[in-house]
């Protein structure tokens, strides 16, 4: 069905791009050009240290999406600095949000955290701060703590779901199940902080129609953001090995943007979209290789919502089970590890690009 909270014709973002990019969203909250600063504060995982697991996400060596782990350790007063006027000589940008980007950044004692929390927000103009972690490592006292900046602050918090199946959480090493993350949800709605999910489409296993559930429980969540991620393999990760063996396979870039497209219909128009497409920093990269940037990613994208003639939220629905822990439990078709009658058939046509 339809979104019809409010017109497509009335949303001049979709008009001009058919979704709803996060620069969109700045300029509606600010009257200054706002940019975000990636902060790496020192921080590990419960998947790296054997809290959760040990070795991490299969997919995951953080230096190759965030630059600031490869280099030496600056303090985040450091950082913010350096930030700042990188992004001024190239945007013009006049105001900050502090980004902890790296590993997860919920994972140490309140004191700690406040400490590194304060001292982003101490930047007179650093106007809010954005929070990536893990749903496993979120606590009451942590969301109150987070939640005391949203007075005076913009504050966002960012899950790594990646995906709602079990089956691919433990496929890829999560250490987290469907059932946590919608606790942690759950909770963190109960607070004014803004809620950025993260998404991995072309994990290994998942067919097109595992990923649209996961679009569809995604938009029953009332969350404010999302980012989307294309599968990519990265230099010293177990995925890599596993890409070797034969037993990966990437996807090119024109399927990639058509599944972004197809995810993005089943998402509400009002969830701002804060990443379109993953990317990888120094010589990391295995596979996929795409001649393309991330510009002319997106650009395609809103030409394939122009060719279909649909938008973000057009086939949004929002009505279905609660977002509680035991609603999940209740519901069927979104257990963990349930395959469907023909699923097999169904597994999505992935090909890696050589060039």
């Amino acid at each position: 069905m339809r979104n019809a909270e409010v017109p497509f014709q009335q949303k001049p973002y979709l008009r001009k791009y058919r979704f709803f990019p996060f620069r969109e969203y700045l300029k509606e909250q600010f009257p200054y050009k706002v940019y975000k600063i990636p902060l790496h504060a020192g921080f590990t995982c419960p998947n790296r240290d054997g809290r959760a697991g040990t070795g991490g996400c299969t997919y995951c060596i953080n230096e190759s999406f965030s630059p600031n782990v490869k280099g030496p350790y600056f303090s985040i007063k450091e950082q913010i600095e350096k930030g700042k006027e990188f992004h001024r000589k190239r945007y013009g940008a006049e105001k900050f949000i502090a980004y902890f980007q790296s590993f997860t950044n919920t994972y140490a004692d309140i004191d700690t955290l406040r400490s590194y929390y304060e001292e982003a927000l101490s930047d007179k103009d650093v106007i809010g701060i954005s929070i990536g972690t893990r749903p496993d490592c979120v606590t009451d006292d942590i969301l109150n703590l987070i939640n005391t900046y949203t007075h005076k602050y913009h504050v966002w918090i960012e899950y790594g779901l990646q995906s709602i199946h079990d089956t691919t959480l433990r496929r890829v090493n999560r250490g987290h199940n469907y059932k946590v993350f919608l606790d942690a949800i759950h909770r963190t709605k109960k607070t004014c902080i803004h809620i950025c999910v993260h998404v991995i489409l072309g994990l290994p296993g998942e067919t097109r129609n595992d990923m649209m559930e996961t679009a569809g429980a995604i938009a029953r969540l009332g969350i404010q953001g999302i980012k989307l991620h294309h599968l990519y393999v990265a230099k010293n990760t177990v995925l890599a090995k596993e890409y070797f063996e034969g037993r990966i396979q990437t996807m090119d870039v024109n399927t990639y943007t058509k599944l972004t497209v197809d995810f993005l219909e089943r998402i509400p128009s009002d969830v701002t979209v804060q990443r379109l497409v993953g990317d990888t920093h120094g010589d990391f990269l295995i596979s996929p290789t795409w001649k393309a940037s991330k510009a002319s990613i997106t650009s395609g994208i809103t030409r394939e919502f122009e060719y279909r003639n649909t938008y973000q939220g057009f086939l949004c629905n929002k009505n279905g089970p609660g977002l509680t822990p035991e609603a999940y439990e209740d519901h069927g078709t979104l257990s963990p590890g349930k395959d469907k009658p023909g699923q097999d058939s169904e597994k999505l046509k992935l090909s890696t690009i050589e060039i």
